[in-house]
C-alpha cells in the first residue's frame, strides 16, 4: 500500500486552512457558473481565478462542474466534497492551493435532466466551456456544425431534456429561458479555438436556425435582444495529465489522501473581452486581463506557444521523448522551435502592446523546459486534426504567396503525418502511437492508397486537413513530402537539420 493510499483523505473537514484559496462556505444556492467540462485544466484555470475573486467579493460565483461521460472525476470530488489540490510544480519546488470554488459536480451522460435544469436556472449567469475542439461537434472542412454528428442529429431531432451535444445543451437551456424570459446569460469558451467567443455563437445560431419555425424565432428573437453574450478569451497555462507522482506529492506535501490533484505549471494567463450579458466575478482578482481586443493575444499563444509546442512534440515523439522537457533537451528539437517561431509564425502576427516580446519567447522555452512538470508528448501532439487546422494555413498562406517557403511549419505537418500515419514498414515510437486523433484511420487509409511523401501529403491536403487554400500551393505538399521521406529514411534529426539548412 502507498503513502497516499495510506493518508487521510481530503475533505472539506480536513483540508489545511492554508492552503485554502479562500474561506467562504459555498452551498448549492452560490452557484452562478455552470462549467461544461470537468478535467484537469478548467480546474487548474478558471476554477483558480474564481477562488481568487471569492477572495474578493462573495460572488455568488460557486461552480457547478459538468464532465461529460466519465463518473470518474466526479466520484472522486464527491467523495473529497468537492475539495482537490491544484499542484504547481517547478524545479523550485511543490506549491499547493486548494480552490474549493465548486457547489457540485454532475455527469451529463448519467444526470441530463439535472445539467439542463441547472443551464437554465435563473441563478446561473455564466456557462464556461473546456470541451477541446471536437467538443464542439462542428466540421474542421467548413467551420461549421456538424450537421452528421449522431449527437447533433438527436438533439436537432427534439432532444431537449436530455441534449447529447455540447451544443445542444446550451441552445435547449437557452431555450428554456427563454420561454420565461429569464435572466441574461454569458456563454464563455475556455478552449483553445481560434476566435472562439464568435466561433461558439456562430454554431449555437446554426443549431438555433435548424430548429422548428416557432422554436427558432422565439429563441432567435430573445437572443437577438441582448439576452446572450459570447465574449472572446484566451487561456494558456500548460496543464498535464495526472500520474500516481503527483498523486504522491500532493499527500506529502499535505498529509492527505487527494484521489483528483491537478499538477500544473506556475504561469497562467486569461485574457477575456469584457462583454457579458449579465454580471461576472472578478476574475481580474487573480490576474485575468479584461479587453476590447483579444485578437493579438490570442494568435500570439496560438501560433508561437500552441504551433511551436506541436513541432516539440511531433520531433520529440519520434525521437523517442516520452516529455516536452525531454524533447527541448534535444538540441535539433530546440534549433527547429526557435526557428518556426521567430522566422514563420511571428511574421504572421501582431505583438500586443505592453508585451516584451524577447521575454515572453524566453518564458515559453523555460515553461517547456521544466522537467518537474513532465508534460507528455503524446498529450500535446493528440487531435492534431483540429489543432493544425488552427496553427499552420494562415502562416503559411502568408509565406507562400510572399514567394518564401515556410520550411518548419512542412516540418510540423510531416512530423504529424508520420507520427499518425507512418509508411508501411516504419514504426513511430510508441509515444507517436499512442496519440490520439479522429483523422487516424482516415489518414491511414490516404497513405496506403499513396506511394512517396510528396504523393502522401499533396492527397492529404486535397482532402482538407488543413482548409481548402493550401492546395493551391502544390509546393508546400511536395515539401511536406520531402520531410516525411527524410523523417522516415534517417530520422526526425535529419529532417530538422534539412529544415534549417
Amino acid at each position: 500500500m502507498t503513502t497516499a493510499a495510506r493518508t487521510a483523505r481530503l475533505t472539506a473537514a480536513t483540508a489545511p486552512a492554508g492552503a485554502l484559496s479562500h474561506h467562504r462556505t459555498l452551498t448549492p444556492a452560490d452557484t452562478g457558473i455552470v462549467h461544461l467540462g470537468l478535467g484537469n485544466f478548467h480546474r487548474a484555470h478558471q476554477a483558480v481565478y474564481t477562488a481568487a475573486a471569492l477572495a474578493r467579493e462573495a460572488g455568488p460565483w460557486g461552480i457547478l462542474g459538468v464532465a461529460g461521460r466519465s463518473a470518474a472525476v466526479a466520484d472522486a470530488l464527491r467523495a473529497q466534497d468537492l475539495r482537490y489540490t491544484v499542484a504547481e510544480v517547478s524545479p523550485d519546488g511543490l506549491r499547493c492551493s486548494i480552490p474549493a470554488v465548486h457547489t457540485g459536480v454532475l455527469v451529463a451522460a448519467h444526470e441530463p435532466e439535472q445539467v439542463q435544469q441547472a443551464l437554465a436556472a435563473p441563478g446561473t449567469r455564466v456557462v464556461s466551456l473546456t470541451v477541446t475542439e471536437h467538443g464542439y461537434t462542428y466540421s474542421p472542412r467548413t467551420g461549421g456544425l456538424d450537421l452528421d454528428h449522431p449527437a447533433v442529429r438527436a438533439d436537432l431531432r427534439g432532444n431537449r431534456t436530455a441534449p447529447q451535444s455540447t451544443l445542444g445543451r446550451i441552445v435547449r437551456a437557452l431555450q428554456a429561458r427563454a420561454a420565461t424570459h429569464g435572466a441574461p446569460v454569458t456563454v464563455v469558451s475556455c478552449d483553445n479555438l481560434v476566435g472562439n467567443g464568435n466561433h461558439t455563437r456562430r454554431l449555437v445560431e446554426e443549431f438555433v436556425a435548424h430548429l422548428p419555425a416557432g422554436e427558432r424565432d422565439e429563441l432567435g428573437a430573445w437572443m437577438a435582444a441582448g439576452n446572450v453574450a459570447f465574449p472572446h478569451t484566451m487561456v494558456d497555462r500548460i496543464v498535464p495529465a495526472t500520474t500516481d507522482a503527483e498523486r504522491a506529492a500532493v499527500a506529502g506535501a499535505l498529509g492527505l489522501r487527494d484521489d483528483v490533484p491537478v499538477p500544473a505549471e506556475p504561469f497562467t494567463m486569461w485574457v477575456l473581452e469584457d462583454r457579458f450579458a449579465a454580471s461576472r466575478p472578478a476574475w481580474e482578482a487573480g490576474g485575468a486581463l479584461f479587453t476590447d481586443d483579444v485578437e493579438p493575444y490570442e494568435l500570439l499563444k496560438v501560433r508561437l506557444l500552441n504551433g511551436t509546442h506541436s513541432l516539440i512534440a511531433y520531433l520529440g515523439a519520434l525521437a523517442g521523448c516520452d516529455t516536452i522537457p525531454q524533447s527541448t533537451a534535444q538540441p535539433f528539437v530546440t534549433a527547429a522551435a526557435r526557428a518556426v517561431l521567430r522566422d514563420e509564425y511571428l511574421p504572421s502576427l501582431t505583438v500586443p502592446d505592453g508585451v516584451d516580446l524577447d521575454a515572453y519567447v524566453e518564458q515559453l522555452f523555460t515553461r517547456w523546459a521544466n522537467s518537474a512538470l513532465g508534460h507528455r508528448t503524446r498529450q500535446v501532439g493528440s487531435d492534431g486534426s483540429a489543432k493544425l487546422r488552427q496553427r499552420v494555413p494562415d502562416p503559411a498562406l502568408l509565406h507562400l504567396r510572399a514567394g518564401r517557403m515556410p520550411h518548419h511549419l512542412a516540418l510540423t505537418v510531416a512530423g504529424y503525418l508520420c507520427c499518425l500515419a507512418p509508411a508501411a514498414g516504419f514504426d513511430p515510437g510508441e509515444h507517436a502511437a499512442a496519440m490520439a486523433d479522429p483523422a487516424r484511420e482516415r489518414l491511414a487509409a490516404l497513405r496506403a492508397r499513396t506511394g512517396d511523401g510528396p504523393s502522401f501529403a499533396a492527397a492529404v491536403l486535397a482532402d482538407g486537413l488543413l482548409g481548402d487554400e493550401l492546395p493551391e500551393h502544390p509546393e508546400f505538399a511536395r515539401r511536406i513530402g520531402e520531410f516525411i521521406d527524410l523523417i522516415q529514411a534517417g530520422g526526425p534529426r535529419a529532417a530538422a537539420e534539412e529544415a534549417g539548412a
